[in-house]
């Protein structure tokens, strides 16, 4: 009799605790504050959609089911798509060592199944800061191949033998041009710069650190073929 009581009383238990469970998870809830490393936001399927991390526990990246095999050691936010993919994000570094400022940040967004095709960035070193918008010209060759290259490569143990593997890889692998850049140089200049497929400037709009504006046309080679005003700088 006790058996069948002790039963019977578990069972409701049960039935209670998991109905107040489904009740709560359907409820929106007011934390006020958390304290994480790491934030994983998933579809209800389970793909990851999004990653908010600090630098020791951020996502290193993936295409096509291929995780990428390498550190990533910055805080930020990434996003990936309907596939699981990484899309982009936001990331941020920055610190003051012995005297020296190093920082850079950056929000980019990829190209479907490739990396980075637009971009703001900021990075600052050596006294020296940059700041713009970037557009990348990127090939229709799935990412996800050089990933799989890339990490068998990482796995050769020789050091000399590994980074042939690696110089190898990256040089046979289709460029990523960089073909529009709009902001501020390291030299303190306003400058937009407009390049051809090869990523080789062919138009530049400048206004220097002194003020004084210029408008350059250049050949493939890098030569100034033509500039106004004439005889600027």
């Amino acid at each position: 009799m006790f058996l069948r009581i002790y039963v019977v009383v578990s069972s409701l238990a049960l039935v209670f605790l998991t109905t107040a469970a489904l009740r709560q998870a359907g409820r929106s809830q007011n934390l006020g504050e958390i304290t994480v490393e790491r934030i994983n936001v998933v579809d209800a399927n389970g793909t990851l959609r999004l990653v908010l991390s600090n630098k020791d526990r951020m996502h290193p990246g993936v295409m096509d089911g291929k995780v990428m095999d390498r550190p990533r050691p910055v805080a930020g936010l990434l996003f990936f798509n309907d596939e699981g993919d990484e899309v982009g994000g936001l990331t941020i570094t920055g610190q003051v060592r012995d005297g020296a400022r190093r920082a850079s940040a950056g929000l980019m967004f990829d190209q479907l199944k490739q990396d980075q095709t637009i971009g703001l960035m900021y990075s600052e070193g050596n006294g020296q800061r940059t700041a713009g918008l970037q557009v990348w010209d990127r090939s229709d060759r799935p990412l996800s191949e050089l990933i799989e290259q890339l990490n068998a490569a990482n796995r050769i143990a020789d050091p000399a033998e590994r980074e042939a593997a690696v110089k190898k890889i990256r040089d046979t692998t289709p460029a990523g041009p960089r073909r529009v850049f709009v902001g501020k140089t390291a030299d303190r200049s306003a400058n937009i710069s407009l390049a051809d497929a090869n990523g080789k400037p062919r138009l530049t709009l400048t206004v220097d650190a002194t003020g004084s504006p210029r408008i350059e046309f250049l050949d493939e080679n890098g030569k100034i073929v033509d500039r106004m005003p004439q005889g600027s700088k």
